[in-house]
């Protein structure tokens, strides 16, 4: 069920992914610029504070729309170039959470005083959104039309081994005489 919820067995190509990625970006300013707007007709710039804000429940529900939908289109293009997400997607969560522990225990290897993160994870976050938004896909586009099912395997090209059987078997034969 949750291959069909988050898009763990879907598939999403290049383009796709790409266009949904813009999709969702503009989706997700109209979203916060609607909620800062309604913030800030009930309060004074000067007095809104970044404590208050996350208790607001269209704030925190704007957060977790854009974290799913993000979710689902990685999870659905790293599918897509033949990756499993149910590795690469807890191991890249891991790595960032290690990242952050790093930048925190040593703040010397911080990017900078406001950043969570090190150089390392920015360069592995760079290096994934490179691979998902370029690396080719794993199967053929004409091979399926339905995103939820598997791509069909195609039955009517005989494989390399096959062929050499057929090829030996038709050739002369000894004679035991």
């Amino acid at each position: 069920m949750l291959g069909f919820v988050f898009g763990l067995n879907a598939r999403l190509g290049r383009l796709h992914f790409f266009l949904a990625s813009i999709a969702l970006t503009i989706v997700m300013t109209a979203i916060c610029f609607g909620i800062a707007m309604a913030v800030l007709r009930t309060t004074s710039p000067s007095m809104v504070r970044p404590e208050d804000l996350t208790r607001n429940w269209a704030i925190i529900a704007a957060m977790v729309f854009f974290g799913l939908a993000t979710f689902t289109l990685q999870s659905m293009r790293i599918r897509d170039i033949g990756w499993d997400p149910v590795c690469v997607i807890p191991a890249w969560i891991a790595l960032m959470i290690v990242d952050q522990v790093a930048a925190g225990r040593f703040p010397a290897w911080a990017i900078g005083g406001e950043h969570q993160g090190t150089m390392v994870g920015g360069l592995v976050n760079l290096a994934l959104l490179l691979a998902l938004t370029f690396w080719p896909s794993a199967v053929d586009e004409g091979v399926y039309t339905n995103p939820f099912e598997p791509p069909a395997r195609a039955a009517s090209k005989p494989s390399t081994s096959d062929q050499r059987l057929a090829r030996v078997s038709q050739g002369a034969r000894p004679t035991w005489s």
